[in-house]
């Protein structure tokens, strides 16, 4: 018998499940991305709804992925770019040649300090080029024209995994489109709530990728608090059906899964960044400068302490990621598997296999649905 688990997040998203999986995926290098097409499609087939990592694809790229996604189902699902303040409001620019240049090439392009650095590191280590070819990120050249691909191909819902999307929503509402802010604090919960955002998620400091400093089960009843009236979704340290039962006793109306989808079959990481997510603990992950310029929590590896001793300063997002790519597909390609990790969260712990997606939703919601009909009722005792 199919279990319910339905919260208004389900209504106002039209699923089945308040599971929706975070839309993972580089920023600027290449299109293979953590959450891909085919993990989207699962979890939105499963009765959650999935989201795609659109930031790392060129405008092209994303319009051709959504497309997909609309010829391989027809539930609800996401996409989700970046969309720092800096480059939101520099505008877009034309993609040009440019964008298309091996990345050996363009790192040549960084301070002097940190391309010495990394050409140490290659010659230290004895490591191949990278034979990577950038492509014109949304992140980086036309974020504006990726939010109007979402527009015209009909994206249900839009998730801003950094920055505040209050300038866009006027036009999203307006096409039937709803809009999600992503916030590691209270005061931007707030913010993006008072920006028109329909959902906000409040993700706290054990979340991988880019997260804060706030703890989750200090930032999920504040965020509430510093949103309301808007829902609040619940992220960073949610990975089987006892976080998404705590995150709902708290108020949240759903939860934003990142790790977990990430180790899945469908999930677009390399098959040894899945396993390393599975043989780490709750203690072996970082939350560091070096992936991106901004705060991120990856798998612990052997870069965190090769940036760590370079006495270099991260340079700004999301020039550090080129700097970052660089040297991580170097490692690769050599190989050298312990100098690589995943973005990841602390719910690392938790994961002790890779499986479907699909799976994954099931056991989250029987097992939320099992604590909060029959054993909290057994173990608790009220008046």
């Amino acid at each position: 018998m199919k279990k319910v688990l339905r919260t208004r997040l389900c209504d106002m998203l039209g699923i089945d499940y308040p599971i929706l999986s975070a839309g993972m995926g580089p920023t600027l290098i290449g299109e293979r991305t953590g959450a891909p097409v085919e993990l989207v499609v699962a979890v939105s087939e499963a009765g959650g709804l999935g989201v795609l990592g659109g930031a790392g694809f060129s405008v092209d790229g994303l319009r051709q992925a959504i497309r997909e996604i609309h010829k391989l189902t027809d539930r609800p699902f996401g996409v989700d770019l970046l969309l720092p303040g800096q480059i939101v409001s520099a505008g877009d620019r034309p993609e040009t040649e440019e964008d298309q240049r091996l990345l050996r090439e363009v790192v040549k392009a960084l301070p002097k300090a940190h391309y010495d650095w990394l050409m140490k590191m290659k010659k230290e280590f004895d490591l191949p080029d990278t034979n990577t070819t950038m492509t014109g990120s949304t992140t980086v050249t036309r974020p504006r024209a990726a939010i109007a691909v979402c527009l015209e191909e009909n994206v249900p819902l839009f998730c801003s995994g950094l920055g505040d999307p209050g300038f866009m929503v006027e036009d999203a509402h307006a096409a039937g489109m709803k809009v999600l802010g992503i916030s590691g604090n209270a005061k931007n919960a707030g913010r993006i709530a008072a920006s028109g955002a329909d959902l906000v998620v409040a993700q706290g400091h054990e979340a991988g990728g880019h997260t804060g400093r706030v703890g989750s089960f200090a930032l999920w009843p504040q965020a509430i608090d510093a949103a309301a009236p808007t829902p609040v979704l619940a992220a960073g340290g949610v990975g089987d059906g006892r976080g998404l039962a705590a995150a709902l006793a708290m108020g949240c109306v759903g939860v934003w899964v990142g790790t977990r989808f990430l180790a899945s079959t469908e999930g677009g990481a390399l098959a040894n960044e899945k396993q390393a997510i599975v043989d780490a603990g709750d203690e072996q992950t970082r939350r560091g400068h070096f992936y991106t310029g901004k705060t991120s929590r990856a798998t612990y590896n052997g870069v965190h302490d090769l940036w760590e001793k370079s006495g270099l300063e991260p340079l700004p997002f999301p020039v550090q990621v080129l700097l970052s790519s660089a040297l991580v597909d170097m490692f690769n390609a050599a190989g050298m598997q312990e100098y690589i990790g995943p973005f990841a969260g602390q719910v690392c712990g938790l994961i002790d296999d890779i499986k479907p997606a699909a799976e994954i939703v099931a056991e989250m919601v029987e097992q939320a649905v099992d604590i909060l009909g029959r054993k909290l009722a057994e173990e608790v005792q009220l008046a």
